[in-house]
């Protein structure tokens, strides 16, 4: 297919857009937003531009978005990097698979609905948070041997360890060495990713749109979804 240089320059500015800002939407570039969705050449310039640079290009709503491949360690995160930003110094594949059980159950906790969206409340506070981390985590532990942890791909005895290892914060100081500095790390990370408001002075915590977008439109093909809800609730049928 032949591709004029007017769609050819277009399709790079609205790339570059997405580099700059992850996101488009209609309010915020509405001549670009309308020339990819009005345009299927200009849609497939962006897409082929994308996957040469493993990332995905979705429109959810009225946003597109550009969404890192898992592999993509350039304009995502490793897992190095990930455990450097969300555990203490010396943090461990336990610590980093805890942080990740920690995102896991609050996607749980906020997404869990069979309706016109999968979203089933508005908001959470940390105490409760916790409680529920500390409560799938035992519950695992109880149901699962280590037999079953390992075909189920979660280690939840280590993680438990992890966790019970952080000590309490009394003083306020939310360091990473302490179960409340630690969840304040992991919700800060995903603030700062445009996923979750996280309101600090009342310990509450909100989703975004973007967040609910990719989760009703992205990520909750509703069979990998019950597989992770089987996984966090100790469950491998």
């Amino acid at each position: 297919m032949a591709y004029e240089l007017e769609d050819i320059r277009i399709g790079q500015e609205i790339f570059y857009y997405l580099l700059e800002h992850h996101e488009l939407s209609e309010e915020a570039a509405e001549q670009l937003y309308r020339a990819y969705s009005e345009s299927d050449r200009i849609q497939n310039l962006v897409k082929s531009q994308g996957e040469i640079a493993q990332c995905e290009i979705e429109r959810y709503g009225n946003v597109i978005y550009l969404i890192p491949k898992e592999d993509n360690t350039f304009l995502g995160f490793s897992k190095a990097q990930l455990k450097q930003i969300l555990c203490k110094s010396d943090g461990t594949d336990k610590d980093y698979y805890l942080s990740q059980f920690v995102i896991l159950t609050l996607l749980v906790e906020f997404y869990d609905g069979q309706g016109a969206t999968s979203k089933t409340r508005d908001y959470m506070r940390l105490g409760e948070l916790q409680n529920c981390i500390s409560a799938r985590l035992k519950e695992g532990t109880e149901r699962m041997g280590e037999e079953e942890e390992e075909r189920a791909g979660i280690a939840f005895s280590n993680m438990a360890e992890a966790y019970e290892a952080l000590r309490s914060d009394e003083k306020g100081a939310r360091k990473k060495t302490t179960k409340e500095g630690f969840l304040y790390q992991i919700l800060n990370f995903l603030q700062k990713q445009g996923l979750i408001e996280f309101v600090a002075a009342d310990e509450m915590i909100k989703t975004t749109k973007k967040l609910d977008n990719f989760m009703d439109w992205n990520l909750l093909n509703q069979n990998h979804f019950q597989r992770v809800k089987r996984v966090l609730e100790g469950r491998n049928e």
